[in-house]
């Protein structure tokens, strides 16, 4: 987004730059706009996540399955997300944050009515939520955009992030506590 110039967005659009300024104030107005619109797609695959780990007793596979069939359907969207967590505007860059904080938030909350996370406090928990949204987010770009050579299927983006979550997800089912800062 911050590459872009108005002119290019209103061409693209098929509006004149005037016509810009009638819906945003400038492009940060607009990359919010987005943001929010994305939170929209975002949280709803989510939802469907969450529906089959309650109702299927969290297969990590299927899981990722509904994800990535989501963020295919809505490939402009996760784009947009993945290009402008780490570029862009501040604004734009701090409204993700928040959207992952958010996310993180609702996933430790529905870590917590899993049985098999109960031998976790709440500080563990948040841990565990918040780095499975940032490896999620972090794959974005390669789930989106993957590798135009074949690759061995260990390597594929799909079977990357489902070993990287087993991993994440075993690790937690062992874990036996933050501790104490030393």
């Amino acid at each position: 987004l911050g590459s872009l110039s108005l002119r290019e967005v209103a061409k693209s659009a098929g509006i004149v730059p005037t016509g810009f300024y009638r819906h945003f104030s400038d492009m940060d107005e607009l990359g919010l706009a987005l943001v929010y619109e994305v939170d929209e797609t975002f949280r709803q695959s989510i939802r469907l996540v969450r529906q089959n780990e309650f109702e299927l007793g969290g297969i990590t596979d299927a899981s990722v399955r509904i994800f990535l069939d989501i963020v295919a359907a809505n490939r402009a969207q996760f784009l947009f997300l993945a290009r402008e967590q780490y570029g862009g505007s501040q604004a734009v860059r701090q409204a993700i944050a928040t959207l992952r904080e958010g996310i993180s938030s609702d996933l430790a909350a529905d870590l917590a009515l899993m049985p098999r996370w109960h031998h976790l406090d709440a500080a563990a928990l948040a841990v565990l939520a918040d780095l499975v949204v940032k490896t999620v987010f972090a794959t974005l770009p390669e789930l989106i955009d993957p590798p135009a050579e074949p690759l061995e299927h260990h390597l594929t983006p799909e079977a990357k992030i489902i070993q990287q979550l087993r991993f994440i997800f075993i690790g937690a089912k062992h874990w036996q506590g933050l501790g104490t800062p030393g």
